[in-house]
């Protein structure tokens, strides 16, 4: 098996790569920067069963942990990378953001984390693997090229309302001199604005976050539900940053559209396994 058919947009930002059939979701803008190793994970090619089916990355989902691991060491194969260098954060839909070091490999995977509430990582380290886990929430993968230093963050709604990218740029900016002009910037596979009802207290708290923006956000199907644009959402954000137009990717796959392909909470109703995001500086 070395093709996949899932449901995309136009703008053509993704490809799908296979190694020795097990595919994973490449972004074209960081193919093209050679110091740097990518994927995001589909559900295809791993060894959990039930609506785990197969390749779950998520630990604490009640899967087997040894099946977990075994998917890590199947996908970091396909992708290149070493699964012992993983790090992952503490998801909890915070705007907290860990830089993260040659010392931190392992944790969340092979070894106990010593940090909580953690939804971004930063690093400029070689050969340490940022992780970050997904089910319709937004990945944003973030390389300053000049500096050669990496962010990957996960943003949800309250992430992305609480402007997820921004602050991780910030953090960048601090840690590592960043210029936002030197960014590119990669909304990865989520959920999309057809799939994303809403009801009205999260959409007035985006209203009241991109005032003057609303109408490029949010659709009004009335009684209360909202269409929200998270990829929408995330670019401007990038943009207000100052990062430049060209430099901003968004996705063209959605999860929810392709639940046979990509693990959707949405489309499952919270039966469902994690994808997972890397980025590392080889």
């Amino acid at each position: 098996m070395n093709q996949i058919l899932l449901n995309k947009t136009a703008n053509n930002s993704t490809t799908v790569r296979f190694h020795q059939n097990i595919p994973y979701i490449s972004y074209r803008a960081l193919e093209r920067i050679p110091w740097i190793r990518h994927g995001f994970s589909t559900r295809i090619g791993g060894v959990s069963n039930g609506h785990f089916s197969s390749m779950n990355l998520g630990l604490g989902r009640d899967d087997f942990k040894e099946n977990v691991i075994r998917n890590h060491e199947i996908i970091a194969a396909a992708v290149g990378f070493c699964p012992e260098n993983i790090v992952t954060g503490k998801q909890t839909h915070t705007t907290n953001i860990r830089v993260v070091t040659r010392k931190d490999v392992g944790k969340g995977l092979y070894r106990d984390r010593d940090y909580d509430n953690i939804d971004g990582l930063i690093t400029n380290e070689r050969e340490v693997v940022l992780t970050t886990y997904f089910a319709d929430c937004v990945p944003l993968y973030i390389v300053d090229t000049k500096n050669k230093a990496i962010g990957l963050s996960h943003s949800g709604w309250r992430g992305t309302v609480g402007k997820m990218g921004k602050v991780t740029i910030e953090k960048m900016m601090e840690e590592y001199g960043t210029n936002p002009a030197d960014v590119i910037a990669c909304i990865g596979p989520s959920i999309c604005k057809n799939c994303y009802e809403i009801s009205e207290d999260v959409a007035v708290a985006f209203m009241k976050e991109f005032q003057g923006r609303e109408d490029e956000i949010l659709v009004n199907k009335g009684n209360g539900k909202y269409l929200l644009d998270l990829w929408e959402c995330n670019a401007i954000i990038f943009r207000e940053c100052g990062v430049s137009e060209e430099n901003i990717h968004l996705p063209d796959i959605c999860t929810c559209c392709n639940p046979d392909i990509l693990f959707s909470h949405r489309a499952s109703h919270g039966k469902r396994g994690n994808l997972a995001a890397f980025l590392e500086i080889k």
